[in-house]
């Protein structure tokens, strides 16, 4: 058998909320889930596991229709679906009623449910949380049934307030490969056995790194699992070191080649440290231009060269502040604020 597991979708999420490409970003997170899905049918999968979250939100009818659309195109592929903390199937929400094609089996909140795919000898395991938050640890005490079957554990938690797991108890429980969702980034708990793939497309600037989906090829009750790369883009957080010589536009054209080494693709967070010249500021709203830059933060610090400085204005008041904190060992506030007093002395007497 070969299996596609996939968690923490969040179809409806609008990423980057308030830049100028969140709407693009909200469409690319369906068109992966569509890609994806697409994916399982070239690569001969005969079952899809989607361990939670596969929307942001509890969805609405009209959400569901699209997606059973989408899994329903593919008839000759299994679908196990179980709802997570985000979309969580609350009593009478649409996840209910709804009227999935016959290859998609939803697994409700009604307690524990036991999906069997008898053409592919498989079993499923599992259940939708009903609230936000589930502080229990519920599969702790999960087992299957003893058959031929190769069993699977569909989760959703990892965390005090998200069903938390203990490995030992998972090793234990006699499921051959456990699906897990809700930690974003790809993880693994038991090798070859309990793996989180992570978010299938990073939704938030903590989610670096690449993102994607586990193909599982199972030999008797072993599995092989491999990660595959599929969303289109990363969040990467980036530092560049200002130099002396550095001026407004040069470090933003530094930024920019910094950026398209990378990949233009990718969302950008940028920090500039080292030491600037003091009469330089740097634009950080001009850099935010060089690319897909969610933000901007200027740590760089005046290169002020304080004995240079002090004998050049001995006799000013410049100077005269720098001899005050001389003769002993300064703290690091002492050190703070002779760096923020000299620059406003600077640019005080520039104006």
């Amino acid at each position: 058998m070969r299996f596609l597991h996939i968690a923490d979708v969040h179809l409806g999420c609008t990423p980057d909320g308030r830049t100028e490409w969140a709407e693009m970003r909200k469409r690319e997170l369906w068109e992966t889930f569509r890609s994806t899905i697409d994916d399982a049918s070239k690569q001969h999968v005969d079952l899809v596991l989607i361990a939670g979250d596969l929307f942001h939100h509890t969805p609405d009818e009209t959400e569901l229709r699209e997606v059973n659309y989408l899994m329903g195109s593919y008839p000759d592929v299994c679908f196990a679906v179980i709802a997570g903390n985000h979309d969580c199937c609350s009593p009478g929400s649409a996840w209910e009623t709804f009227p999935f094609a016959p290859n998609i089996a939803f697994l409700g909140r009604e307690g524990v449910e036991c999906i069997r795919f008898s053409a592919i000898g498989c079993e499923v395991y599992g259940f939708s949380y009903d609230r936000p938050q589930i502080s229990e640890a519920r599969y702790d005490r999960l087992h299957p049934e003893e058959n031929e079957y190769f069993h699977i554990l569909l989760a959703h938690g990892g965390d005090r307030d998200h069903i938390p797991l203990d490995a030992k108890a998972l090793e234990a429980s006699g499921f051959d490969y456990i699906a897990l969702g809700h930690i974003h980034k790809p993880t693994v708990i038991l090798p070859q056995k309990a793996v989180f793939p992570g978010a299938l497309s990073p939704i938030d600037a903590a989610d670096e790194g690449p993102h994607g989906y586990l193909i599982g090829e199972t030999h008797g009750n072993q599995v092989q699992v491999r990660f595959v790369r599929k969303a289109p883009r990363e969040y990467v957080s980036m530092t560049v070191t200002a130099r002396e010589e550095d001026t407004m536009f040069s470090m933003r054209d530094r930024i920019e080649q910094a950026i398209r080494s990378r990949g233009s693709e990718n969302i950008y967070r940028v920090t500039i440290s080292g030491e600037r010249d003091p009469a330089v500021q740097f634009d950080t709203e001009l850099i935010r231009q060089c690319g897909l830059v969610l933000d901007v933060q200027d740590t760089s610090a005046p290169a002020l060269h304080l004995e240079e400085l002090k004998d050049r204005c001995r006799g000013q008041l410049i100077g005269q502040y720098i001899e005050s904190f001389e003769g002993h060992e300064r703290s690091q506030i002492e050190e703070m604020a002779l760096q923020y007093g000299v620059e406003a002395l600077l640019a005080a007497r520039e104006r």
